[in-house]
């Protein structure tokens, strides 16, 4: 199996307004993302790639328009956690390139969540 990743980031805040009022995460704060979209296949395209990196910039227009420097209770439904924005991210990209295997979403340089199903 070929995979290929890309490392995407932006900052938005949130609350976690499902938690109890004294968790830290129940107040309103923000994070750094970092985003890493995995796409793998067993057999490289025509052109010698899983898929062409220059294609995967629609994912950072995306980000830019509708994540980056926004309050991510406005832009999703649910709750805004690393995993349910893992999971809106892969779902995103797996309806543009079929290749798509995971998303990992970082809120810190020492946390990730990963989609992968």
């Amino acid at each position: 199996m070929f995979r290929i990743t890309k490392e995407f980031h932006f900052s938005a805040s949130h609350v976690l307004d499902h938690l109890p009022a004294d968790h830290q995460c129940a107040r309103l704060h923000g994070h750094n993302y970092v985003v890493v979209v995995e796409l793998a296949a067993p057999a490289l395209n025509g052109d010698g790639f899983v898929r062409d990196f220059h294609e995967l910039a629609a994912l950072k227009a995306y980000l830019d328009e509708h994540f980056d420097h926004r309050h991510l209770n406005d832009v999703i439904e649910g709750p805004t956690t690393a995993e349910a924005l893992a999971r809106h991210l892969h779902d995103w990209c797996r309806a543009r390139w079929p290749e798509t295997a995971a998303v990992r979403v970082s809120e810190t340089p020492k946390t990730w969540a990963e989609y992968r199903p």
